[in-house]
């Protein structure tokens, strides 16, 4: 809510109330009664008429709820427009110092002079709201603030009735130690979001964060036994994030976190290994720099939603994952390198209606099979949408132009439950060709199949997306074998899309990418 909601809110206000107000000889009056305007004269020194606006009357705390929903720049300049807006202003809630402050492409000199602003505004805007601040925002990206100001700040900020605090620092300046002990003894008890990057956080004894839904970690320098302590009290945890936690090599997530049901670890590079004991996770979002290490996961984990991310991630997924995980609905894969084809094995994903997989640059091996990925079909009964994503340009697989021999047969399996099949960055791939007609001719069930042979960004005109002119250059031959998939297309597969099928193609840009 900006300053011309305020004013409107104002407007209506005066429009509907019916104010009493006293008389000067003390009797009451209907001020909708009242002829005058709602506007007070008083006399100035030079004998002229001065107006005052004294505002509609309203209890003090709608004011400050109404300040609590505004931009924090918003209350600030509302607080000048009379006394009860100044007053509300006092009270408000929610204070966020944020990369507004800009610190790049200036000389050292109007660095220091921005930081010394900076600091001013921060000392003088905790210290008249001390006490009574519930959300903190130091969001510095850009800005490299002392390292006393922070703790100077977060020792007037963090109080009783703080809620939620995020502490966001440039990237250099992970060395900076947050301040545990201010979460301590009780005092971190009213937390219930915590968001910290780019610094050190190292406690040694057990955070007493008994209201914390919310954890998130990015690049933050802390242990696997010093995020126990950290967690050991968290018993109403609900969601875990850690990202680029490069300290941690052991992670081991507690049984007694039951309220815990979304967990995501991203590319915390030393971890090794990661024991899930919460069984009442329900999402899981995993990303390893290289192979995965030991994943040891509760055998009673009722785990409905899982994206994995790492070398070898579709061959794991399915020779490991359909014992793991027998209430899995939806997967999603990255897979960084495959260097074999998927496994035919037969564990089942009873459940599995949704599957994403996706291979980035350079991920595919040239002797990667990808009908291998049927597997995937005859392991998912309810199997009901597909997402697979290439990048032909890359892998080098062999065209089926260049082996024009017939198409293979894949073991007889009918899917009844497929409804939509999407692939992007269709080429003319031989094997991704029998793909995509047994796809066709083993589904009955089958509503909607999407052929893509662009990156799936990449608008089919210039002007679709933008006022440019003209489209983002492609190489050449990355055109070329986007106009090989569409003949692809039309020689082998759309023959055979039955008419029920809602067909789409994806094609590069006519005007910009043509041959």
């Amino acid at each position: 809510m900006g300053l011309m909601e305020l004013s409107l809110l104002m407007s209506i206000q005066r429009g509907r109330r019916r104010q009493r107000i006293q008389t000067n000889d003390g009797s009451l009056t209907s001020v909708s009664k009242r002829k005058s305007p709602p506007f007070q004269q008083d006399g100035n020194s030079d004998g002229g008429k001065r107006m005052k606006y004294p505002g509609p009357v309203l209890p003090e705390e709608i004011w400050c709820h109404i300040h609590s929903l505004m931009p924090m720049q918003a209350a600030a300049q509302a607080a000048c427009v009379s006394r009860s807006f100044l007053d509300s202003w006092r009270c408000y809630p929610n204070l966020t110092f944020s990369r507004g402050i800009q610190c790049r492409n200036v000389n050292a000199h109007e660095k220091d002079e921005i930081v010394t602003n900076l600091t001013t505004k921060v000392d003088r805007s905790l210290v008249k709201h001390s006490g009574i601040t519930k959300k903190l925002k130091l969001e510095f990206y850009n800005c490299n603030v002392k390292a006393c100001d922070l703790d100077r700040w977060l020792q007037i900020g963090v109080t009783p009735a703080i809620e939620e605090l995020t502490v966001q620092l440039p990237w250099d300046r992970k060395k900076y130690k947050f301040p545990w002990p201010l979460l301590s003894n009780g005092s971190g008890n009213s937390i219930r979001y915590l968001n910290l990057s780019n610094c050190a956080f190292r406690p040694t004894v057990r955070l007493g964060l008994r209201s914390l839904t919310k954890l998130c970690l990015c690049d933050v320098r802390i242990t696997g036994d010093e995020l126990a302590c950290l967690l050991d009290s968290a018993f109403v945890l609900e969601q875990l994030i850690l990202q680029r936690c490069s300290k941690i090599i052991s992670l081991k997530i507690p049984s007694w976190l039951q309220k815990l049901s979304d967990l995501e670890v991203f590319e915390c590079e030393r971890l090794q290994a990661m024991e899930v004991e919460a069984q009442y996770i329900s999402k899981i979002n995993f990303a390893a720099v290289d192979e995965l290490g030991q994943l040891s996961l509760g055998q009673s984990l009722q785990l409905k939603i899982l994206e994995i991310s790492y070398y070898g991630a579709v061959c794991y997924a399915r020779a490991e994952l359909p014992s793991s995980f027998p209430s899995l609905e939806s997967l999603t894969i990255f897979s960084w390198s495959e260097m074999v084809s998927t496994p035919m094995v037969p564990s089942k994903f009873s459940y599995l209606k949704h599957l994403r997989v996706v291979f980035p640059a350079r991920s595919l091996s040239p002797t990667y099979d990808h009908c291998s990925l049927i597997s995937f079909f005859d392991a998912s009964p309810s199997l009901e949408t597909f997402f697979l994503q290439v990048v032909p340009m890359y892998a080098k697989h062999p065209s089926i132009f260049a082996d024009p021999s017939d198409l293979r047969k894949m073991p007889e399996h009918r899917h009844d439950k497929l409804k939509n099949v999407k692939i992007v960055g269709f080429s003319s791939s031989k094997s991704l060709v029998e793909l995509t007609c047994h796809i066709l001719e083993s589904t009955t069930s089958l509503e909607y199949l999407t052929l893509d042979t662009t990156d799936g960004h990449s608008p089919p005109r210039c002007s679709s997306v933008h006022n440019m002119g003209k489209c983002f250059p492609i190489d050449r031959d990355v055109i070329l074998e986007a106009h090989k998939a569409l003949l692809a297309i039309r020689t082998y597969i759309q023959g055979i899309v039955p008419s029920k099928v809602k067909f789409t193609v994806g094609k590069p840009c006519s005007q910009c990418h043509a041959v």
